[in-house]
């Protein structure tokens, strides 16, 4: 596990995580320092928890509704996945369709063609 110092209201934090995500760890907590920041402006000076609690609840709603959309979107994904399939099994059945009455005609003619030779 790596060890990582992270600032947030100004504050340094010690924190640990695994190996390879120092980076990542170092990202959540700037995300988190700027909605803190962005609270600090909006109601004043707060006590620490008080805060972060509602910087954390910020983020998390922030969250949810990136949930949100993600679920919308991969329903529409799933929607949009049927009615290919449902176009590609229209576009076989006119295909076959087609063909036949291709086959159709071109039996027609030769019998024509047959009958006129």
């Amino acid at each position: 596990m790596a060890q990582v110092v992270v600032t947030v209201n100004d504050r340094p934090y010690t924190m640990q995580c695994p190996d390879g995500e120092e980076d990542h760890l170092r990202e959540l907590a700037r995300l988190l320092d700027s909605e803190v920041f962005r609270v600090k402006q909006s109601v004043g000076t707060i006590g620490d928890i008080r805060l972060l609690v509602m910087s954390g609840l910020m983020v998390a709603d922030r969250l949810s509704e990136a949930i949100k959309k993600i679920e919308l979107q991969d329903e529409q994904i799933r929607v949009l996945r049927d009615a290919r399939n449902m176009a590609q099994m229209q576009a076989k059945d006119v295909e076959v369709r087609v063909a036949d009455r291709l086959d159709e005609a071109a039996k027609r003619l030769h019998v024509l063609a047959q009958e006129l030779g």
